[in-house]
């Protein structure tokens, strides 16, 4: 069994915070990774949340627990606060509930319903861009995969586009008054008695360590050692 003590960070991310601690691409100075926010060491990112959604991440100094809440097989509900332009339907509400057909598969029955943009919601920055004369309505949507992009293919598919996305739990995990950016640390002792049964029962799973560690140990890479026919050849040459 896992150490009650094993620590989650919950963490309400911005839009356009990259959901890795280093960013090696052209456009990182015109962006921010997880670095500019977690500042303890040692912790795992459980699962993704794309640069462009914001809302609940959690992150675990425990890599079997990380892989644990990313493993699909294991079904965490996740809810999210969903913006799309129009006014969304009873029919397309129903369309998500009973699953939708993407390309890569039927998504599962997902809780749907229609609600009001919450008051307590901060602005995003930059704002959507919104078309003149076309309203946009609000949905909390539950869903048990993590297909690539699922809650926006699914809103798309059912005609209407997300404009914003927002993660408000995971499983036991909520976002509640979190403020934008910041985080808070629990333990898994606090939320255990909510988790699925055997959930933290990692006897038969061989420990790995998981990719995306705060502090990573660099490795030099090695030129592979080049055979005694190629070096023969490129000695001729």
């Amino acid at each position: 069994m896992m150490n009650p003590t094993s620590q989650i960070i919950l963490f309400n991310k911005p839009y356009n915070v990259l959901c890795q601690f280093t960013d090696d691409a052209e456009q990182a100075s015109q962006r921010e990774n997880l670095s500019h926010y977690i500042h303890q060491p040692n912790v795992y990112a459980a699962g993704r949340l794309d640069r462009d959604s914001e809302g609940l991440l959690l992150l675990t100094d425990h890599g079997q627990l990380q892989q644990r809440i990313a493993d699909p097989k294991f079904k965490l509900p996740k809810t999210y606060l969903v913006q799309v332009e129009g006014d969304i339907s009873v029919q397309a509400l129903c369309e998500l509930q009973n699953g939708v057909p993407l390309k890569d598969g039927k998504t599962l029955p997902a809780i749907a319903r229609k609600v009001s943009q919450p008051e307590w919601l901060w602005p995003r920055h930059p704002p959507i861009r919104e078309r003149q004369n076309i309203p946009t309505s609000w949905l909390e949507l539950t869903i048990r995969e993590g297909k690539n992009r699922q809650v926006r293919r699914m809103t798309a598919a059912v005609g209407f586009a997300t404009l914003r996305l927002i993660r408000i739990q995971i499983g036991p995990w909520k976002l509640d008054q979190i403020a934008l950016g910041e985080s808070q640390i629990v333990t898994l002792a606090d939320y255990q008695a909510q988790l699925p049964k055997n959930f933290t029962d990692f006897s038969q799973v061989r420990k790995k360590t998981p990719a995306n560690k705060t502090h990573r140990t660099k490795k030099h890479s090695q030129r592979p050692k080049q055979s005694p026919a190629r070096a023969k050849r490129v000695k001729k040459s």
